[in-house]
């Protein structure tokens, strides 16, 4: 397949690393069908005029700033990495890190400025040289790809800057956190001008509902006439609840979205006000 001149909307994902994933499920929950298999660098939407490219999640900024596609999914730290000019759209509530300073378990050292002069190495160059020349430290940043703990243990470099997710890696290599620097999570972007595009509003869109979705539960109750109000304070709803009267005496039944962080909290009010046949349900997708 050509791709160069296509009227599809082309969409980079990350094509490996632990992004990849979580981007495609998203994708599919938000009703793009496709087929993705490891041998091919793209795969074409079968019910939507949409093309998905598979590259690396480090190249995407700079593909979407360059127009050569029109939407990404990346994390916000390789957006910042690479001076990207892009259209922030929303995070995807996944994929979240840390960027951050480590150095020996050994070392006890007081601030920043104990590593002036020193080598730092990392795959941030750009974030990591900001960060040092923002505090007024002068060190020696040298780029790597691939697992930076190594430079420490042969005695090239002082400190690291790197990605940091559960800290595992640095605990396996004697190696603590000494400073943050940041915290980013995977972003949808968009290229300036395709951001306009009616194509482009809609996915965004598709994509805007799956994540609402994971927000919220529906939560169904039955409550007294008397209790009403007092049960409407405690599940406002996202605009307001649903409410319809019953056939039975002065109840009435009640229909509700609230946060799913909040929901064992809800119920444990309402069963307190005296609510009756309480009940959650998910909510795979919706549109607010």
């Amino acid at each position: 397949m050509n791709l160069n001149g296509s009227e599809k909307i082309k969409f980079a994902i990350p094509s490996k690393g632990r992004l990849k994933e979580p981007t495609i499920e998203l994708l599919k929950r938000a009703g793009f069908k496709f087929r993705e298999t490891g041998r091919h660098l793209y795969a074409t939407c079968t019910n939507f005029d949409l093309v998905f490219i598979f590259v690396r999640a480090d190249d995407i900024p700079v593909l979407v700033e360059s127009g050569v596609v029109d939407l990404g999914v990346t994390g916000s730290d390789l957006i910042l990495e690479r001076n990207a000019d892009v259209e922030k759209i929303f995070s995807l509530g996944f994929g979240k890190c840390r960027l951050c300073v480590a150095v020996k378990d050994e070392e006890n050292l007081q601030g920043l400025d104990d590593l002036k002069g020193a080598t730092i190495a990392t795959s941030f160059p750009v974030m990591t040289e900001k960060f040092f020349k923002d505090n007024n430290v002068s060190v020696n940043c040298i780029e790597m790809n691939g697992s930076v703990e190594v430079m420490i243990a042969l005695n090239l470099a002082r400190a690291i800057v790197d990605i940091v997710e559960t800290g595992d890696s640095l605990r396996d290599n004697d190696l603590k956190v000494f400073r943050e620097i940041g915290v980013y999570e995977t972003t949808l972007i968009a290229n300036s001008e395709s951001v306009k595009k009616d194509e482009v509003v809609r996915i965004k869109r598709r994509i805007e509902g799956v994540l609402v979705a994971n927000m919220y539960s529906v939560l169904e109750y039955n409550i007294r006439q008397g209790d009403l109000k007092e049960a409407e304070f405690i599940t406002p709803g996202y605009e307001s609840p649903t409410i319809s009267k019953l056939d039975s005496g002065d109840w009435y039944a009640v229909k509700v979205m609230v946060k799913k962080n909040d929901v064992v909290q809800v119920m444990d009010k309402l069963e307190a006000l005296g609510a009756t046949a309480i009940m959650e349900t998910e909510i795979t997708n919706c549109r607010l």
